[in-house]
């Protein structure tokens, strides 16, 4: 199922968002101020490439926890709501529900990645 689910999933858009993130990432690195963010960004483009398959593991502290706060406030709620409203829409049919799964999963990570790891299982 994860490979089937992350296949659909790249050909349905996750090779176009994981490019986009990437972009973003390597735009932020350039400068030295934004290098945090950028890392963030290649965390993002990970997760958005292949999903199905992966966990979220918390590893913060109190630098995670101020760095997630700026992320909050410049971004971060408008990504978060956005995959959460596509996450709900898809899990409207019984088709979608592992894709709105993943969105959720997204979700979470988009709202505050500072001080999270994508690992596989």
């Amino acid at each position: 199922m994860t490979l089937l689910g992350n296949i659909l999933w790249i050909l349905f858009g996750g090779l176009l968002s994981a490019i986009g993130w990437w972009i973003t990432g390597v735009l932020w690195c350039i400068t030295i101020v934004g290098i945090p963010v950028g890392v963030q960004c290649f965390k993002l483009s990970s997760i958005s490439l292949d999903p199905f398959g992966k966990e979220i593991v918390d590893e913060g502290g109190v630098g995670s926890c101020l760095l997630n706060v700026f992320w909050f406030f410049f971004g971060g709620l408008e990504m978060a709501l956005g995959n959460l409203i596509i996450g709900a829409l898809l899990c409207v049919t019984v088709v979608g529900i592992p894709f709105g799964m993943q969105f959720f999963k997204i979700a979470r990570l988009s709202f505050s990645p500072f001080g999270k790891r994508v690992v596989r299982r």
